[in-house]
């Protein structure tokens, strides 16, 4: 899997948005259920959003919860997140994960995961 941050290097200021998406190098994305995770410093992996195969089912977490929208096209070959009203408290490592039997959700639930990319919210 490949994460890549779309815009601004991955870097902007607090209540801004910025999309992040997640691209299958090997196989297809359909195949899989995606989840988003982040590490912030000196914290563990946590679980920010996940979506099923069809893209009917989604998953997020109370911290990101109506900020943040996960979608996939499978067409596309990826799976996004967009993140609005951004705080500082979003800063961290994105990582995205991908399960052929279940959505991820925990630390532990992605067979593959993407190399991450730092998100920057500055105050």
């Amino acid at each position: 899997l490949r994460c890549s941050c779309r815009r601004w290097g991955g870097l902007v200021q607090t209540g801004g948005s910025l999309r992040l998406s997640c691209a299958a190098s090997v196989g297809a994305v359909s195949d899989y259920a995606i989840g988003w995770f982040r590490q912030a410093p000196g914290k563990e992996r946590e679980f920010a959003a996940g979506i099923g195969w069809s893209g009917r089912l989604t998953y997020y977490a109370d911290s990101v919860k109506d900020r943040f929208t996960i979608s996939r096209d499978n067409a596309k070959n990826t799976v996004y997140l967009q993140m609005s009203t951004l705080k500082p408290e979003d800063t961290a490592v994105y990582y995205c994960a991908a399960n052929s039997r279940m959505v991820p959700r925990s630390a532990d639930g992605g067979d593959y995961w993407g190399k991450g990319t730092q998100v920057t919210v500055s105050s």
